[in-house]
């Protein structure tokens, strides 16, 4: 199968994403930590009111990413109409959750205070993967318009068996069958 264009830049930008949601699971669980223990006064901890709910979200962000990254590098193996479903169906999830961790970590970086370095990474992580990831989403879904970009949505030639056979005609060869009542 010929390589397509969607299926050359979907391919390193999955790996970038799954390293990114690694990143985010990493330290959204420390932070969460850090937090749920009481020890915001940690130097490179810090917060504000938003800060719960930022890590509650970033942290199911990143979760939810490393698994549509797994059904994506699926996808990107098998490049097919079948595997786009789940693909596709995955990484929006994954999208909607990261754009609300996204939303969370504007409102957190708008209240201001302190915050410590390990917050900021965090708010830069997730902020970067909520355009990457609907970017990675967009090249899914860019076959709908060309079968040069991905895995075409009419693809006539889908489920059948060989090249050149028509699968409405009888099996069994050519004329009418001696012997059978009609």
């Amino acid at each position: 199968m010929a390589q397509t264009v969607g299926r050359n830049i979907a391919a390193p930008l999955l790996f970038l994403n799954l390293i990114m949601y690694l990143i985010v699971v990493g330290f959204a669980s420390w932070c969460l930590n850090r937090f749920i223990n009481g020890q915001t006064h940690h130097p490179s901890f810090g917060g504000n009111g938003a800060t719960m709910f930022f890590l509650t979200f970033a942290l199911l962000a990143g979760v939810v990413g490393v698994a549509s990254k797994f059904v994506g590098g699926n996808h990107i193996r098998a490049w097919r109409n079948d595997s786009l479903a789940a693909a596709g169906s995955t990484s929006l999830i994954a999208w909607a959750v990261t754009a609300l961790a996204f939303g969370l970590a504007c409102k957190e970086i708008n209240i201001g205070g302190y915050r410590g370095w390990r917050l900021r990474v965090l708010e830069a992580f997730v902020i970067i993967l909520a355009f990457t990831q609907l970017l990675y989403l967009l090249l899914l879904h860019a076959g709908l318009f060309s079968s040069r970009y991905g895995p075409g949505y009419r693809d006539t030639d889908y489920g059948v068996g060989a090249t050149g056979v028509d699968p409405a005609a009888p099996k069994g060869g050519g004329g009418a069958l001696t012997g059978s009542r009609v």
